[in-house]
């Protein structure tokens, strides 16, 4: 049976601040774990005004004392921005103050521009190049399976569940040869959503922590009681995409009815090309999108991004998703 989870940006609003968007983020995990969703995820993203995660494994603790049941974790950490050892004690840290429900989401990409790399005086390119071997040498400081020099303390004996994140083949083929779970980023990368897939499934090697594939696909959702209340939702996530891709990225705007025919054709085209790994509408009609996509993908978890300017409005939006999906 499918399970479904959240991943949230802990948006910065226009008109509002750091303060508050990380106080919606808990609000929405308590009601992501009230409602029944398995994992609550936070993404690290640097350099932009209206996201507010970069701070990763403390916003994750101040997630985790707002929570009690629900699992949560990186969506992921930019293992290139940082160093394994001091990872590894993050995470450590976070399994001891909530046993049994962390999560270590990995990805490659640097989470911004090349000014983030002057800002954290690295060589993030060559930085990435050792991502696979930083990946195992992580895992080796959390479970002991290789010796190392040194012991992580916090760290050593966590139970971190450890995930593989990717939007392209690279982290498919590295997470089924590592024997990882697998989540890929099809909310905004959908074009590659097959072929990685079908790259993790055709490769996976079983490991000591995973005997077979287990994947994990996301989705924009954004459910309203009528199609039109949530596009109107939607439409600030949208705003805010279209902004980040012209290289104009800010807090995220309020929403604006009929938002997409305002638009030139280059940008209602780039919104349509997501609309393929999106679920925005009544609780019918993302009922319908998301059965459609595990039909598509055979997948064994979902996760749902996308923000709402009215933070009411997704909590809304995931408990009028889950009275549905979970029927």
């Amino acid at each position: 049976m499918t399970q479904f989870s959240v991943l949230d940006l802990v948006t910065v609003r226009e008109g509002s601040d750091v303060s508050e968007a990380l106080a919606d983020a808990a609000a929405l995990a308590q009601t992501a774990e009230k409602v029944g969703y398995k994992r609550f995820w936070v993404a690290e993203h640097h350099g932009s005004p209206g996201i507010a995660g970069g701070a990763t494994s403390v916003v994750l603790a101040h997630i985790g004392h707002a929570t009690r049941t629900i699992r949560v974790g990186s969506g992921g950490v930019m293992l290139p921005n940082h160093n394994p050892f001091v990872i590894a004690e993050q995470f450590g840290t976070l399994d001891a103050l909530f046993p049994g429900r962390i999560d270590l989401g990995l990805g490659r990409a640097p989470g911004a521009g090349q000014v983030l790399a002057q800002a954290l005086r690295k060589d993030l390119h060559r930085a990435a190049e050792y991502f696979p071997q930083d990946v195992v040498e992580l895992r080796a400081l959390l479970t002991g399976d290789l010796e190392l020099p040194i012991m992580a303390t916090p760290g050593l004996g966590a139970k971190v569940e450890m995930w593989m994140l990717g939007s392209s083949l690279f982290g498919a083929q590295l997470a089924a040869r590592l024997g990882m779970p697998y989540a890929f980023a099809s909310h905004f990368a959908p074009a590659h959503l097959d072929a990685a897939l079908e790259a993790y499934r055709t490769q996976f090697r079983p490991s000591e922590y995973l005997d077979k594939p287990h994947l994990m696909a996301a989705m924009t959702m954004i459910a309203a009681e009528t199609d039109h209340e949530a596009e109107t939702l939607a439409s600030s996530h949208e705003q805010a995409f279209v902004r980040l891709r012209s290289g104009d990225p800010g807090r995220l705007p309020p929403p604006i009815p009929e938002y997409r025919a305002t638009l030139p054709m280059q940008a209602q085209a780039m919104l349509e090309s997501l609309s393929t790994a999106a679920a925005v509408g009544s609780p019918r009609t993302v009922a319908e999108r998301v059965e459609r996509f595990i039909a598509r993908t055979n997948a064994d978890e979902i996760i749902f991004s996308g923000a709402t300017y009215d933070p009411a409005a997704r909590r809304r939006s995931l408990e009028l998703a889950m009275e549905r999906i979970a029927a």
